[in-house]
């Protein structure tokens, strides 16, 4: 059997994958039409990917068998053209929830002691102590999580390491864990992390109700997915209402390693952006490459689809 790893892959997974007896084919620049091309003439019956787009026209010209996401979010996946195919989608859930949610305390923090902005100054050659000794201070502080899955699991654990008082909007209940609408966790939270999935109910969800809903100077963090926020409306909250937030995903973020950007977020003075790193950490990327051996070796052994996205046959 052949698989083909279309991204840049962890060198243990890929030599998990090769003593399985597979033919492997690392090709970790394949991209759009090359990716297609690829998957047609190569015949691979496994494909891995991590943030490369894998479309309708390459699943339904390829060999394809089953289609592994080497992370959560699958939203880059043509799942409804996988199933059609009678290809199985797959991730590697839970596997980077640690690193995403250090990552949303990490930008919590920056926040609220504006510790871009104190480095940023300093660097350009200027003392502004008296400017940067107005915290707010998170002890005793609302958080909201939206989204009880892995993530916002991990993020609740460490929230409460700082006294927060915490609440949450999802379907997952939690012993301890007030459950309430997205309106009252809006208008209640002193802090906002969002860690839900996109999907067709999430898209979007975030709008201008539920900004109007927040606190003024209240602090909105998202290591979700862009695609769940309104970004003009989180924009018109910083703006009017002295709402800041961090983001690791937003509109128009560069889809390669390197890249530029020109968008509105660069020089938002309330917003601050990382660079798509809530799951980038050497601990979270080495369980990304054992759980991705593990849903190779299953499938050889007995055709089963671990943490199956979709249903085929």
């Amino acid at each position: 059997m052949k698989v083909l790893v279309a991204d840049k892959l962890e060198k243990s997974a890929l030599d998990g994958i090769a003593a399985l007896g597979v033919e492997l084919l690392s090709e970790p620049d394949l991209q759009g039409d090359a990716l297609e091309s690829r998957l047609a003439e190569s015949g691979a019956e496994i494909l891995v990917v991590r943030g490369t787009k894998v479309t309708g026209p390459m699943i339904s010209g390829s060999g394809l068998k089953l289609i592994i996401r080497a992370g959560a979010g699958y939203n880059t996946i043509d799942v409804e053209a996988a199933t059609a195919k009678g290809a199985w989608v797959t991730n590697c859930p839970g596997k980077n929830a640690k690193a995403v949610a250090e990552l949303a305390i990490g930008l919590m923090v920056a926040l609220d002691r504006y510790i871009p902005d104190n480095v940023s100054q300093l660097r350009e050659g200027k003392w502004n102590k008296k400017a940067f000794s107005k915290a707010r201070g998170l002890a005793g502080r609302t958080m909201g999580i939206i989204g009880m899955g892995n993530i916002g699991r991990e993020v609740a654990k460490r929230a409460a390491a700082f006294d927060m008082n915490l609440i949450a909007f999802s379907r997952h209940g939690e012993p301890g864990m007030e459950l309430v609408s997205l309106q009252e966790l809006a208008a209640r939270a002193d802090v906002v992390s969002v860690n839900c999935a996109l999907t067709a109910d999430t898209k979007g969800m975030l709008n201008a109700e539920f900004f109007q809903a927040m606190k003024p100077g209240a602090l909105f963090i998202n290591t979700s997915r862009a695609e769940v926020v309104d970004q003009a409306a989180l924009l018109e909250a910083v703006r009017t209402k002295g709402v800041r937030a961090a983001l690791d995903t937003f509109e128009g973020e560069p889809t390669t390693p390197e890249g530029d950007y020109d968008g509105p977020l660069r020089t938002e003075p309330g917003v601050y952006c990382t660079h798509h790193i809530g799951a980038s950490t050497e601990e979270a990327q080495e369980a990304v490459a054992s759980e991705t051996v593990r849903i190779v070796s299953e499938f050889l052994s007995s055709g089963t689809a671990l943490n199956a996205v979709n249903q085929v046959g």
